[in-house]
């Protein structure tokens, strides 16, 4: 048997595997529209503020406008931040994108792992985390209250059916 051909084990099917995202209640779509109106609106009272004299209140409207367009942009980059998570029987995998695009990835031996979950009585999960005997990671921290209990739920049964077999 040569060593550079040795057999490799096959790609393990994944048993359970979700793209985290955050949530965002309005698409890039719905942003332009409300930008729009309100690039219309800052430009008609900037134009009533100029004709009766008051002209230095435009600067102040652009402004306005320039910090909701720069918090628009800065809440449009966020969303793009994600996160992969699979499990198998050979391994558990945590992939983690920024909203630039760099990519992290976490892997634990699934009979390791430990899935934490912070609970708060009022509020629900607050926080989840995965670990092993050297390290941790969290996951899923933008996600809402709902999208935690179901991923928690998920992830918290499909950990168990790798553990079992």
């Amino acid at each position: 048997m040569n060593p550079g051909n040795a057999e490799r084990v096959p790609h393990e099917q994944p048993v359970f595997s979700a793209e985290l995202t955050p949530h965002r209640s309005l698409g890039l779509r719905g942003i332009r529209i409300f930008l729009l109106i309100a690039a219309l609106l800052t430009l008609v009272h900037g134009v009533f503020f100029w004709i009766i004299g008051a002209w230095p209140v435009m600067v102040f409207f652009g402004l306005d406008f320039g910090l909701l367009f720069g918090a628009f942009w800065l809440n449009d980059r966020a969303a793009r931040a994600r996160e992969e998570v699979s499990v198998s029987r050979l391994d558990v995998s945590v992939r983690k994108f920024t909203p630039a695009g760099r990519m992290t990835e976490h892997r634990f031996n699934p009979f390791w792992t430990r899935f934490h979950v912070a609970r708060h009585a009022e509020i629900g999960i607050v926080s989840m985390s995965l670990s092993d005997r050297r390290r941790a990671t969290d996951i899923g921290s933008f996600l809402n209250r709902d999208d935690r209990e179901s991923f928690a739920k998920a992830f918290t049964g499909a950990l168990a059916t790798v553990k079992r077999r």
